[in-house]
């Protein structure tokens, strides 16, 4: 299957234009204010935004999403999970949609049926995060509209059933926020967090509050509403901390997931050692999660280990122009089994993308081939591994195992 269609229809032609012209108004800045703050020539900026350029190498691009405050990924177009026909309103997304926002004046939900299992639920829902983390969009989409209405069914229950039911209905909901932000639907997806907030409430779990504050967070950032995402989750972290919540691994991971989302807003914002301070914190603080007690299914839990903040370290490192930073940061890691592929994918990219930027050609193709062994779907949905290999297939001289990876992604059609 060839998925490098989407990506030059959308990253490499005409689109790349309007969508540095929509980021650069929605942050309020000129032409001229966008080449100072991202140090990219105003000539590059027009020609790009006129459709006379269609495409820039990867440090412009950095420089220019930085300039945005934005994710490079933001700026490529597509974010991951759009199908490649760009059809992201389709009748399956179209279902997820009614369910996050039942019809108004609908039917109050009914108490369940002798056959519910809230067990069963539970794991519905705990499947749905891995599918998720695995890339696996189309699965999750299915599933979610019946696993939302049950979960709704299940706070219509009789007593501690119903706490129960209000915490599924929060987990259903996050994780239809996620899948929302993944379509590039934001809007939709605050809505859905922010009842997906309301029903924690509604649960016996102080815990799931501030998870789903901390996707709240992530998708300020989407939207570029950074000092809103930094004021959340430090004030969030802040609350988790005072109330004695991490003392457990479950409240010390929400805690750590809540502190590297600050540090990812505080860099994005231009205060790079701020956020190295934070993470550094936070992974000081992650080597306690072994050694505190396990809340039980990790799979319904914000990702926080050491190798998660590794992670986040050398993402941001390579993000903020210090790739020989994330090299020695990423140098002999050894990710922890619950790492999901979504993190591992991260890795391996910004890894490719340092090896990019100080002109090892060699060691970004080894890294995409590592990449394309351990999460060939992820690294189908990324734009940004296109880029790089697009960069790489732009240079006179291919390295070895370039062109499978080219062709992999479409990038040599």
């Amino acid at each position: 299957m060839n998925h490098g269609g989407a990506y030059r229809g959308s990253v490499a032609n005409e689109d790349l234009g309007r969508t540095l012209r929509r980021l650069r108004r929605l942050a309020s800045l000129t032409q001229e204010e966008l080449a100072e703050r991202s140090g990219v020539s105003v000539d590059v900026i027009r020609q790009l935004e006129q459709g006379r350029k269609h495409s820039a190498r990867l440090p412009t691009l950095h420089a220019l999403a930085n300039g945005l405050g934005v994710e490079l990924t933001t700026l490529l177009g597509d974010p991951p999970a759009v199908s490649s026909t760009g059809e992201n309103d389709g009748p399956r997304f179209v279902a997820v949609r009614r369910a996050i926002m039942p019809p108004l004046w609908g039917p109050e939900p009914e108490p369940p049926g002798p056959g519910f299992s809230l067990d069963r639920l539970r794991e519905q829902i705990a499947d749905g995060w891995t599918q998720y983390h695995s890339a696996e969009f189309d699965t999750v989409m299915k599933a979610l509209p019946d696993v939302i209405s049950d979960a709704r069914t299940a706070t219509a229950s009789a007593n501690d059933d119903r706490r129960a039911g209000f915490a599924a209905l929060a987990k259903a909901l996050q994780l239809a926020g996620h899948v929302a932000v993944r379509m590039g639907k934001t809007d939709l997806a605050l809505i859905g967090l922010e009842r997906a907030i309301e029903a924690a409430g509604q649960s016996s779990d102080p815990l799931l509050p501030p998870m789903i504050v901390n996707s709240t967070a992530w998708t300020y950032q989407r939207q570029g509403r950074l000092e809103d995402a930094l004021s959340i989750a430090l004030r969030t972290a802040d609350d988790l901390a005072n109330a004695g919540r991490t003392d457990t691994a479950d409240g010390l991971k929400v805690w750590g997931a809540l502190t590297m989302s600050a540090a990812t807003s505080a860099a994005r914002s231009g205060d790079y050692e701020r956020a190295a301070a934070m993470m550094e914190t936070a992974e000081k603080e992650a080597a306690r999660v072994s050694k505190l007690p396990d809340g039980g299914d990790n799979r319904m839990v914000s990702v926080f280990s050491p190798s998660s903040v590794r992670i986040e370290r050398v993402r941001l490192a390579v993000q903020y122009g210090h790739p020989k930073d994330a090299l020695a940061l990423a140098k002999g890691m050894r990710l922890s089994k619950d790492t999901p592929p979504s993190w591992r994918t991260w890795l391996l990219l910004d890894v490719a993308r340092a090896h990019t930027d100080i002109g090892d050609a060699a060691g970004a193709v080894k890294t995409l081939e590592s990449l394309r062994r351990v999460a060939p779907t992820w690294m189908q949905h990324h734009t940004l591994a296109v880029a790089i290999v697009r960069d790489l297939w732009a240079l006179p001289n291919h390295p070895p195992g370039l062109r499978p990876l080219a062709e992999f992604l479409g990038v040599s059609a």
